[in-house]
């Protein structure tokens, strides 16, 4: 932990009321995301988890985004909080000076991270139908025509950190497949029909108790529909790929979640929703690949192994999830033969 953090915390307490700076002890920085600085801290006996924006992620490539992006991670918190309790974080406050926020801090017995399950074999427990259920239930709400928007004008922030280093750069590092992935680039910019977290990852879902809570959600806008089912379910796939033991498990799980999330569409045709879904799944695939923000844990014959498959369902898309389930299914067991 570096003594910039220590004494940001020690601030953002006292901006924010829970106590004097001197206050707050055994600040301990917590590993995560790449966008963000995350400490826990103790503050007169009770322990809160804080976070802070930060201009440039931590990754290899220069990506940078606006550190106000923290305020619609705060707002994003807050809808899930009012909506759900249960599937949400408490909320302790938001500084816009420190752009910072401090919410509870979870642990304890009945909490695991669900990325953490599943790469250490854990079978499913019905992770990825409750997470397609409150995801259905978020995006549901942010359609309702009083819902306020107001938080949520950030479509530029969620091109800088999703679009651009997701879409627009494995669009250079892939020329012949540029005009399919810039044209799904645009699309998700141009469209704003529900609330997007923007980051609906199993490395961001705890579970407690059976409920998922869904954090980070530095992306949040309104955008299109189509994007957090098809980022879910593309880690759901690059674990299947990783994890040969519950790959039937895994397989299994997207349709399970899709189902959950369907019954949720209100906003637009779902046929029409799924479509989307199911041609964006390989497009963020091969950006796990070869974006600025590859995933950690494939080895390089898996890399070379999704890139594969990526590329070939992107060059023959198909309307449906289960239509991508069974060629994942098909080409997955031919390669562990």
């Amino acid at each position: 932990m570096t003594k910039t953090l220590e004494i940001k915390c020690q601030n953002l307490i006292a901006d924010l009321g829970l106590g004097q700076a001197g206050d707050a002890q055994d600040v301990t920085a917590l590993a995560g995301g790449v966008a963000s600085d995350i400490a826990s801290v103790v503050v007169g006996g009770a322990r809160y988890c804080v976070k802070f924006a930060l201009p440039k992620l931590k990754v290899a490539a220069d990506w940078r985004a606006p550190v106000h992006r923290n305020a619609a991670e705060y707002a994003w918190l807050s809808v899930a909080a009012d909506l759900s309790p249960d599937n949400a974080v408490k909320l302790f406050g938001r500084s816009e000076t420190e752009h910072g926020f401090v919410m509870e801090f979870i642990a304890g017995e009945g909490v695991y991270l669900w990325k953490d399950a599943m790469l250490t074999g854990s079978p499913s427990r019905g992770e990825a139908k409750a997470v397609g259920d409150l995801l259905g239930r978020i995006h549901a709400v942010s359609a309702q025509a009083g819902f306020d928007r107001s938080a949520f004008q950030n479509r530029d922030d969620f091109r800088a950190l999703r679009i651009e280093p997701y879409l627009t750069f494995t669009a250079q590092v892939h020329p012949d497949l540029a005009d399919t992935l810039n044209a799904m680039a645009e699309a998700l910019y141009e469209n704003a029909n529900v609330l997007v977290h923007g980051d609906v990852s199993p490395k961001n879902i705890l579970i407690r108790n059976g409920a998922p809570i869904l954090l980070d959600a530095e992306c949040a806008t309104m955008g299109d529909a189509s994007f957090d089912p098809a980022f879910c379910l593309n880690h759901l796939i690059l674990k299947a790929i990783y994890v040969p033991a519950l790959r039937a498990d895994l397989l299994a799980a997207v349709e399970e979640f899709w189902v959950a999330y369907c019954a949720h569409i209100s906003w637009e045709n779902a046929t029409v929703l799924e479509e989307r879904i199911a041609r964006l799944v390989p497009a963020l695939m091969l950006a796990r690949i070869d974006g600025k923000s590859p995933v950690e844990y494939l080895d390089e014959a898996e890399r070379e192994q999704t890139r594969n498959l990526a590329v070939s369902v992107l060059k023959n898309p198909v309307r449906q999830i289960s239509d991508l389930v069974e060629i994942f299914k098909t080409v997955l067991k031919e390669v562990s033969l």
